[in-house]
């Protein structure tokens, strides 16, 4: 058990390391890029967003969305859309113009 283990070569470290520097940086960086993509969205017109919920995945018959109008929030389940009007289950028509903002209900 006398024997000695063969020493291990280490090379001296004569720079200043940044590694962690350069991570932070690039998850801040990620950090912006998430808050600019969802700023993005909020600045989509009317017309694109009711666009978006009709070409999405969850719809495939209706969709249950919270429509925000000049006077009042509804609940409604839309079920298509017409030239200039959105049509619910209830055979409503709500007018595109009177929209000011449309998202999915959670």
């Amino acid at each position: 058990m006398g024997k000695k283990l063969p020493s291990i070569y280490a090379n001296k470290i004569d720079k200043e390391l940044s590694n962690n520097t350069k991570i932070s940086v690039t998850k801040n960086e990620k950090e912006q890029t998430e808050k600019n993509s969802d700023t993005r969205y909020k600045s989509k017109n009317i017309n694109q967003k009711i666009k978006d919920i009709f070409n999405s995945p969850k719809y495939v018959y209706k969709a249950s969305v919270i429509i925000t109008l000049k006077d009042k929030k509804i609940s409604r389940k839309i079920i298509g859309q017409n030239n200039n009007s959105l049509i619910t289950i209830d055979n409503e028509l709500i007018s595109k113009n009177d929209i000011i903002d449309i998202e999915y209900e959670n």
